[in-house]
This record gives C-alpha cells, structure tokens and sequence, in this order.
C-alpha cells in the first residue's frame, strides 16, 4: 500500500512537471503568431494589459502565501490550537475566527485543517469558524487588498470585518442547529498538508500543491477581469452600479463561480473599477468563504450533507455580513 502511495504521489509530481513543460514549449513555438494576432487588435491589447496587471500584481502575494502555508503544515500542529481553546464554545468560536490569521494560504490548505481539528475533539462549530476566517483575514490576504486598493484603507477593514463576522456567525449558527451527523465521522478530502514522512516533505509537498492549484485560478480571474473589460460593454457595468441591489447579488454570484485565490481576488476586484466599492466587498467576502471549488472540497472532507447545508447558509451570511460591513466602513453604497 505505501508503495502504491508513493508510486501515485510520484506520477502526480512527473505529470504536473510535463504539462508545466508542454506549455511552456507551446508559450514558445506560438508566441510570434500570438503576437502579431494580439497586435492587430486595439482590444485584444487591452485584454492582454489587464491580464498581464493583475497576474503581475498579485504572484508576489500568492507566492508569500503559498510559502507560509507550507512552513505552516509542516511545523504547526492543528493539536495546539485545540490547547489555547476556551472550554466555553461560543467563546471557543470567537478565538478560532482570530487564530484565522495565523493561517495564511490557500483555501484548498485549510479545509484538511478544519477536518483534523474536528477529528481531534474541537467542536465541530470551531472547526468551521476557524475554517472560513483562515483565507479571508490572514495578512497576506489584508496586505494584497491594501495594494489593490491604494487609498482604500477603509476596503482592508470592511474585508477584515466582513470576513470575521461570517466565521463567527456561522460558528455560532452551527452551533445551534448543526447535526454532529451531518459531518462524516472521517476526513477523505485532499490530505496534502500531511503527506510526505520529513517535515521538508510535507512542506514541498504543501507548497507545490497549493501552487499549482493557485495559481491556476489565479489565472482564471485574470483571464475573466480582461473578459470582462473587453467583451461586456462599459454601459452595462454602468447600469449594474446604478442598481445596487443587483449588483451585489450579481458579485456574490460571481465570486462563487470564479472561485479565484483569496490571496489574488482583491486584484480583479480592482480591476472592476467601473461598479462601486461595496459590490466588489461583497465579492471579496463571498469569494473566501463559499465558492464551487470550496463546495467540491468540503463534500469530499465532511460529506454531501453537510456541503449542502454549510454552502447556501454560509453564502447568505456572508452577502448579509459583507454588506453590513460595507456601509460601515465605507459610508454606504459607494
């Protein structure tokens, strides 16, 4: 069984070192044509320039996360969490949203820590609070928002509140009305963050996966920034931030199918200057906290169950909690 495991792990590692190889081969061989295709097209230019700014802009941040996520599953237990909690749970639901920050990284890496802190006797409401704060207020995540939005500060701490308070009351909902049933009795998700024998080990392996993984969303949102600015007509934006109503739900909506990084989205949200700040909070708070990747992740931890019940309630809170923070710190719809 070990053999086949680590059989397994090293065609997962050869795999991913040649498809990183054809495309860059293929970068290479149509780089000219591409070229000379883009040159002859004033918005494919434009398209290519967002793209460039906001994959430029945000790998410095998702490279600190990814590195800091592995040093994290590699020398930190999810056990000395589980020391410093408070007896009392609601009290226990409000430090695990806190101790979020310590975790930055990738939503994909945080998920098996949840699973392994439930697993270890945590209740399961601080598993989950811990669980959606983690990716939506860590450091680096606050200090990418910063960047995106110069002369914003105001975004950071709407972000940050926003964020929280969908962690805290989702663990303190949970702890109302969640079924320790509906959570599946052993974690079979993605078990990254504790593959491997050395602690050097774990973290390559931690820091490759959630590269990859990253990195390829990151992509992902650039990709639909540029899209967006390129082939919806500015009109339309224009109508969506008269309607503010509707634009949040439309961000809420789009932040769960992108499914981008949490350590990037503040830059396509950026880029989306035309809509106003607190759709794009709304977006930023949702993007975190509940998407189609996250839901895949969850199922796979916890079980069918709970994603279905965990998702549609964690999405109406955090719309609920992102808006509410927006006009807070942002004086309103602007």
């Amino acid at each position: 069984m070990l053999a086949q495991n680590t059989l397994n792990s090293a065609r997962r590692r050869v795999s991913s070192t040649y498809v990183l190889v054809a495309l860059i081969v293929l970068g290479l061989v149509v780089q000219a044509p591409v070229a000379r295709v883009v040159g002859a097209s004033a918005r494919l230019q434009t398209g290519v320039t967002i793209f460039a700014g906001v994959f430029v802009q945000a790998v410095p941040f998702l490279a600190l996360g990814v590195v800091v996520s592995g040093a994290i599953a590699a020398f930190v237990s999810p056990a000395v969490l589980q020391k410093v909690l408070p007896r009392n749970e609601s009290a226990a639901i409000g430090v695990a949203g806190l101790a979020g920050m310590a975790l930055p990284g990738c939503e994909c890496g945080v998920v098996p820590v949840a699973r392994r802190l439930a697993d270890q006797g945590a209740p399961g409401s601080v598993a989950l609070a811990f669980m959606l704060s983690a990716p939506a207020i860590n450091p680096v995540v606050l200090i990418a928002t910063a960047v995106a939005f110069p002369g914003e500060p105001a975004m950071v701490a709407a972000r940050f509140s926003g964020g929280l308070a969908t962690a805290v009351v989702m663990g303190l909902l949970w702890s109302r009305i969640g079924r320790p049933t509906w959570m599946l009795p052993r974690g079979g998700g993605h078990g990254h963050c504790v593959s491997g024998r050395t602690r050097w080990e774990v973290f390559t392996e931690a820091a490759r996966h959630d590269l990859l993984q990253a990195s390829a969303f990151l992509v992902l949102g650039a990709a639909a920034a540029a899209a967006l600015h390129v082939l919806v007509p500015s009109s339309w934006f224009e109508q969506l931030a008269g309607q503010m109503v509707i634009a949040i739900l439309v961000m809420a909506v789009l932040a769960i199918v992108l499914a981008l990084c949490s350590e990037a989205d503040a830059f396509v949200a950026a880029s989306m200057s035309t809509l106003p700040l607190l759709p794009r909070l709304v977006f930023l708070v949702v993007g975190p906290a509940v998407d189609v990747k996250l839901f895949a992740m969850q199922a796979g931890s916890f079980g069918r169950r709970f994603a279905m019940r965990f998702a549609p309630s964690t999405f109406a809170v955090a719309v609920v909690c992102g808006t509410v923070a927006g006009y807070i710190f942002l004086g309103g719809a602007r």
